[in-house]
C-alpha cells in the first residue's frame, strides 16, 4: 500500500541489469533515503523517504544519480499516465544502424583487400569507431566520474588493447560481436517483459458508464462507488461491483487461475479482471479502480520484487566484488608472467588479460536471476496465486511444516443449523430465535448460518448491551431478557450448569437469564479438494501437517481422521493460535520453514508470525492482503502445493542459471589464461551465456499444477 513517505517512479532507457543494481545502491546512500529499489524487469523504482518534506530534494538527486550512474537514464515519476509503456521493444536506432553497417562494409574492405599498413589501420580504426565509439565515449565519461568496471570499460579496455598488440580484425570483429549480441540480449529481455505482461494482462481499458439512461465510455479511474457500467460479452470487467441486472458466464482465469466458466446473475458479486463470455450485464461498482482486484493484483506483482530473495541479495553483493577481481586478476596476468616465465612475451599474456576482461560482465546473472524470480511470481500470479515477495517464493523451498486453519480454509465455512436441541418440549422455536438476537450483529460464517435458519427480520430497536467474545460467543440484552448464544467455554466462564452433547459439528449453547435453553448443531462440510491438497503436500516431502481451530474437539478429529493429518489442536481461542504456533516455531530444526495458511481475517495474528503467511480466498479481503504474506485468489487449498512447485521450479531455474554462468565463465577463464581461447569466444562467454540464461529463466512462466 502506498504512502506519502513512498513513491513508484519510470526509469526509462534502463536496458543495463548491472546499471540497475548501481542505481539503486546509489540512491539508497541519497540522504533522506530509507529504502530504494530499482525492478529491472518492469523499469521502476521505489523510493521510501523518512521525511515526505524531502521529496523535492530527493528526486533531484535521484535523477542526477540515475543519469550519472546511465546517461539515457531518464526518471518520469508520474505512472499513472496511461500513455506511457514501460514495455519497451529492443531496437537499434536508424543512425546507430547506419554506423554499423557502414563499420561493418569498411571493416569487410579491410579484411578482404591487400593494403598497406596503415592504410589498413585507418580502415580499421574507422570502422571500430563508426561500430563501437559511442561504447567508448560511455567509458570515458563514467571513468571522468570515478565509476569503471562497467561492461563498456571492459569492452574498450579490451578492444583498445587488442589495436595496442596489433590485433586490428580482432578488435573491430569483438566490437562488432559485441554490439550485436547487446542487440539480441535486449530482445531477449524485452520478449520476457512481455510474456510476463501478457500473463498478467487484466489491466482493463475502459469502462461504459451508464447515467441517465445514456452509455458513455470512459477511463476506469473516472468512475465512483455506486456507479452503475455496462459489460458487454467479451468485454473485461474493469472494476469491482454487484450483479444489479443481466446474467452471464465469466472467464475468471485470469485472476483465479480456474479455467471453468463461472455463471452470474442478479445479487452476484464479480471482480476485475474478468472476461463477460456470454450476454450483456450491469454491475453497481463496489470499489473505485485504485482499490479494485485487479489493481491489487498489479501492484502485488509488480511490486513483488521490492523483497529479494537471498539468492537475489547474493548475486548483487558478488556483482559489486566480481568484476573489480576480474580486473585486477586481468592486470595481474598481463604483467607477471612474463616477468617470471621464459621467453613469455608481453603481447602474448596482454592478449590473454584481454580475453579476461571481456570475460568478467556478469551480466547472464545480474540479468537473469531476477527475471526468474519474477517470471515465477508472474507464473504463480497466472494460477491465482499472488506473492508479496521474491523472498516468500524462496523460503517455500525451506517448508517441512504447515498448519492449516479449518473453517474456510480445509472446509468451506457455509454453515447450517443441522439439529436444534431444546431441553424444553417444544422450545427449539424460542431456541433458535434468542439465537438469532444473539448473533444480530456479527458476521461470522456460524451467525449467519443461525440467522438464515431463523428466517425472520431481526428488530434491531431492542437489542442493548451487545456484546462479542471472541472465540468464546456473544451477549445481548433483548426486551430485558439476557440471552448468551456460543460454545461451551462460554457457558463454564458464565458459570451456567448444561451438559456437553457428544454432537458431530459446532455447538453453539444458548440460555436466557442464566437458564440453559439448549444448544444447536452447525455442520460444515470439507472442501472437495482438500483431501487432493494434503496427498499433495505429502509427496512434496512436507513432514508434518497439522490444522488449528476454535471448533470443537469432536469436529476437529473427525476433519484430522478424514483428511489424514498428522496432529489437531482444537478448541483454540485467537491467542492460543498464536501461542501453540510458536511452540512450533521454537522446535523446528534450523533452516527450516513453518507455513500457516489461513482465511486472513481472524487469523491475521498467525500469518504475520509465520514464516510464510498464505491467505486463502483473498479475493475480495483486504485483511487478507495485508495479513499474509501469499495471497491464493481461490478458497482452494490445493494450490498451496502449487505454491510449493512453482517455489522449487524457480530455485531450480535459478540455480541452473547460476551454475551455468559460474562454469561458463570459469571455463573461458581457465582457456584464455592459457591461450587456448580468443576474445570472439570470450563474447560468446559474456553476450551468448546471458541470451542463454534469459530465455532458461522464461521457462519458470509455464509450471504444470498439481492435479
Amino acid at each position: 500500500m502506498k504512502t506519502s513517505n513512498q513513491r513508484d517512479m519510470i526509469v526509462e532507457g534502463l536496458d543495463c541489469a548491472n546499471c540497475a543494481i548501481k542505481i539503486e545502491q546509489q540512491v539508497q546512500r541519497i540522504r533522506g533515503v530509507k529504502a530504494a529499489s530499482v525492478n529491472f524487469i518492469t523499469k521502476k523504482m521505489t523510493i521510501e523517504v523518512f521525511d515526505p518534506s524531502d521529496w523535492p530534494e530527493i528526486l533531484r538527486l535521484a535523477a542526477e544519480t540515475a543519469s550519472a550512474v546511465e546517461p539515457d537514464v531518464r526518471l518520469i515519476e508520474d505512472i499513472s499516465d496511461p500513455a506511457y509503456d514501460t514495455d519497451e521493444s529492443a531496437s537499434i536506432s536508424g543512425p546507430k544502424m547506419i554506423r554499423i553497417s557502414l563499420g561493418l562494409i569498411i571493416f569487410t574492405v579491410a579484411l578482404v583487400f591487400r593494403f598497406t599498413d596503415w592504410i589498413e589501420l585507418g580502415l580499421f580504426l574507422l570502422s571500430y569507431l563508426l561500430v563501437g565509439g559511442e561504447v567508448v565515449i560511455s567509458a570515458i565519461k563514467k571513468i571522468l566520474q570515478g565509476k569503471v568496471f562497467d561492461e563498456h570499460f571492459l569492452m574498450s579496455v579490451a578492444t583498445i588493447g587488442a589495436f595496442a598488440i596489433g590485433q586490428f580484425a580482432e578488435g573491430v570483429a569483438v566490437m562488432l560481436f559485441y554490439q550485436v549480441g547487446e542487440f539480441f540480449q535486449d530482445l531477449a529481455v524485452s520478449r520476457s517483459r512481455k510474456s510476463i505482461k501478457a500473463l498478467l494482462d487484466i489491466r482493463p481499458e475502459y469502462a461504459n458508464l451508464m447515467r441517465d439512461g445514456q452509455v458513455t465510455r470512459v477511463r476506469p479511474e473516472e468512475i465512483h462507488t455506486g456507479d452503475f457500467i455496462v459489460i458487454k460479452p467479451g468485454e473485461k470487467i474493469p472494476l469491482d461491483g454487484i450483479v444489479s441486472e443481466g446474467r452471464s458466464q465469466l472467464d475468471t482465469s485470469a485472476i483465479t487461475g480456474e479455467a471453468l466458466p463461472r455463471e452470474i446473475e442478479t445479487g452476484y458479486e464479480v471482480y476485475s479482471g474478468s472476461i463477460n463470455k456470454n450476454g450483456p450485464f450491469t454491475i453497481r461498482v463496489t470499489r473505485e479502480y485504485a482499490d479494485s482486484t485487479v489493481a491489487k493484483i498489479l501492484d502485488l506483482v509488480e511490486n513483488a520484487n521490492r523483497k529479494k530473495a537471498p539468492t537475489e541479495n547474493f548475486i548483487t553483493k558478488f556483482a559489486r566484488y566480481y568484476s573489480p577481481a576480474v580486473v585486477f586478476a586481468a592486470l595481474a596476468l598481463a604483467v607477471i608472467p612474463p616477468l617470471l616465465i621464459p621467453d613469455a612475451t608481453f603481447a602474448d599474456w596482454i592478449r590473454r588479460a584481454l580475453v579476461f576482461l571481456v570475460i568478467s560482465c556478469p551480466c547472464a546473472l545480474v540479468i537473469s536471476i531476477p527475471l526468474g524470480f519474477f517470471g515465477g511470481i508472474g507464473g504463480a500470479a497466472r494460477q491465482g496465486i499472488l506473492f508479496k515477495g521474491s523472498n516468500y517464493l524462496e523460503a517455500l523451498n525451506a517448508a517441512d511444516t504447515i498448519v492449516f486453519d479449518k473453517t474456510g480454509t480445509l472446509t468451506k465455512g457455509i454453515f447450517e443449523v443441522a439439529r436444534i436441541s431444546s431441553v424444553n418440549a417444544g422450545g427449539e422455536a424460542k431456541l433458535l430465535e434468542y439465537a438469532a438476537y444473539a448473533e444480530a450483529y456479527s458476521n461470522h460464517p456460524i451467525a449467519r448460518s443461525i440467522l438464515h435458519a431463523y428466517g425472520r427480520k431481526i428488530d434491531q430497536t431492542v437489542l442493548a448491551e451487545y456484546d462479542e467474545a471472541a472465540g468464546l460467543g456473544t451477549k445481548v440484552t433483548v426486551g430485558g431478557i439476557r440471552i448468551m448464544a456460543g460454545n461451551a467455554r462460554l457457558m463454564a466462564q458464565e458459570n451456567i450448569l448444561f451438559d456437553e452433547p457428544d454432537e458431530v459439528g459446532t455447538v453453539i449453547h444458548v440460555a436466557a437469564d442464566r437458564e440453559y435453553l439448549g444448544y444447536m448443531v452447525i455442520s460444515d462440510q470439507i472442501k472437495k479438494d482438500a483431501a487432493a491438497a494434503i496427498t499433495n503436500l505429502r509427496s512434496l516431502g512436507i513432514k508434518r501437517i497439522l490444522m488449528f481451530t476454535g471448533d470443537s474437539q469432536a469436529t476437529g478429529d473427525r476433519i484430522g481422521r478424514e483428511l489424514g493429518l498428522d496432529q489437531v489442536l482444537s478448541e483454540l481461542l485467537p491467542g492460543q493460535k498464536v501461542a501453540e504456533f510458536e511452540k512450533l516455531e521454537a522446535q523446528k530444526p534450523p533452516g527450516r520453514k513453518i507455513i500457516f495458511v489461513g482465511d486472513g481475517i481472524n487469523d491475521a495474528p498467525v500469518l504475520a508470525r509465520a514464516d510464510v503467511g498464505i491467505a486463502m480466498g483473498g479475493l475480495g479481503s483486504d485483511a487478507a492482503v495485508e495479513a499474509a504474506d501469499v495471497v491464493i485468489m481461490t478458497d482452494e487449498p490445493s494450490k498451496v502445493a502449487g505454491a510449493i512447485r512453482i517455489a522449487r521450479r524457480t530455485r531450480m531455474i535459478v540455480w541452473q542459471n547460476i551454475l551455468f554462468a559460474f562454469l561458463v565463465k570459469g571455463l573461458f577463464l581457465a582457456l584464455g589464461a592459457a591461450g587456448l581461447a580468443n576474445m570472439w569466444e570470450a563474447v560468446f562467454a559474456d553476450v551468448g551465456v546471458a541470451i542463454i540464461a534469459v530465455f532458461n529463466a522464461m521457462r519458470v512462466l509455464y509450471v504444470k499444477m498439481p492435479e
